[in-house]
């Protein structure tokens, strides 16, 4: 975009208030985004350029990926910060914890107008609803990873991170929630999913579709967030060193509480049943579950399906047995405004209400 453009975005943004700050573009007219780097295959080096699978992730620091695409130059004063350097499905809570946390520290300060955060793909979209719950600023936030490693031909990686950067800067991102951006295409944090274990277009929302899509070096979007998120959400983790365990339990056929019981003995404060169908509960699964709710462990009924809502009341009576339906979360999102939830309370009525808000 032309530096005149840039001004005109500048001027407009200049009135653009959220709760960490003004946000204010450079002397140049850029915006200025700052690049978090956890790892992954955006990271990644394989053995030739032809290696697509079999690679290494997060090898590459932070500062070569940004020198890889000098063309970010254009679209906004870019920062990096190597965050941590781990293949995503390392992942965990006190990750989550850091990360959230260096994310309001910078997005308060008035000389960062947006975040990117290079992601490995496995839980992007973890990470991408657990920032979407604990972020406390309407600047945008957008998470990006890579299907294939920075060494392979027509490696998605820099075209991604471009795109991620010129939409962290737009004023059209701001307020609605945390965005991820692979593959041209923008999809909410809440409701992404990976949805193929290897090819580029990976990343969709089934069911409601995508925000939008990144055309002419600028987010074109065409839905609106209506779920409660970021600079709305109730939940504060400035103060937490750790969160409440929470595991999730697989429904299958001939399925049994062994697994249920070992996490409940092993210390689960909520459990999360990926149920088959509608949440369905075999025989040999809800005693277990009934117990554990009993013993003051919170539950939540999921689907394995991964889209549709888990309906209230519908495959079990949740009023009678105090759990909670998942709506319309996946079992590993489910698990992450469970942990959430739990650190303000363990009622089961107030927690279900927090599944209808977020």
């Amino acid at each position: 975009m032309k530096t005149t453009a840039r001004t005109l975005m500048a001027a407009g943004m200049a009135a653009a208030m959220t709760l960490s700050g003004t946000m204010a573009f450079a002397a140049d007219g850029l915006p200025n985004v700052t690049i978090l780097a956890t790892g992954g295959t955006i990271a990644g080096t394989g053995a030739t350029s032809t290696t697509t699978v079999g690679y290494t992730a997060a090898k590459v620091g932070v500062e070569k990926l940004i020198e890889a695409v000098p063309e970010l130059k254009k679209v906004a004063n870019v920062k990096g910060e190597q965050v941590f350097q781990i293949a995503s499905e390392n992942m965990t809570n006190d990750h989550w914890l850091k990360l959230a946390k260096r994310v309001n520290e910078l997005l308060a300060q008035k000389d960062v107008d947006g975040i990117v955060i290079t992601h490995g793909t496995d839980t992007i979209e973890e990470t991408a609803y657990f920032l979407n719950l604990t972020v406390k600023s309407t600047k945008p936030v957008v998470i990006v990873g890579a299907m294939r490693p920075s060494t392979a031909i027509s490696a998605d990686g820099p075209v991604n991170l471009y795109n991620a950067v010129t939409l962290a800067g737009s004023k059209d991102a701001v307020g609605k929630g945390v965005l991820v951006a692979l593959n041209d295409q923008i999809n909410a944090g809440r409701d992404v999913s990976k949805t193929n274990t290897s090819t580029a277009d990976t990343f969709r929302t089934p069911e409601l579709g995508f925000l939008g899509y990144m055309q002419d070096n600028r987010p074109h979007f065409y839905r609106q967030v209506v779920r409660k998120h970021t600079a709305e959400a109730e939940f504060d983790i400035s103060g937490l060193d750790s969160l409440p365990q929470v595991d999730i339990v697989y429904g299958y056929a001939n399925n049994n509480r062994t697994a249920l019981d070992a996490l409940v003995k092993a210390g689960a404060k909520g459990i999360v049943h990926a149920g088959v169908g509608n949440g369905s509960l075999s025989n040999a699964m809800k005693p277990g579950l009934i117990e554990a709710r009993k013993q003051g462990v919170a539950i939540v009924r999921s689907s394995r399906v991964g889209n549709g809502i888990v309906a209230r009341n519908g495959e079990a009576n949740d009023d009678e047995l105090d759990f909670v339906a998942s709506d319309s979360l996946n079992p590993q999102k489910a698990r992450i405004l469970l942990m959430l939830a739990l650190t303000k309370t363990t009622d089961a009525k107030a927690i279900q209400k927090m599944f209808y808000t977020y």
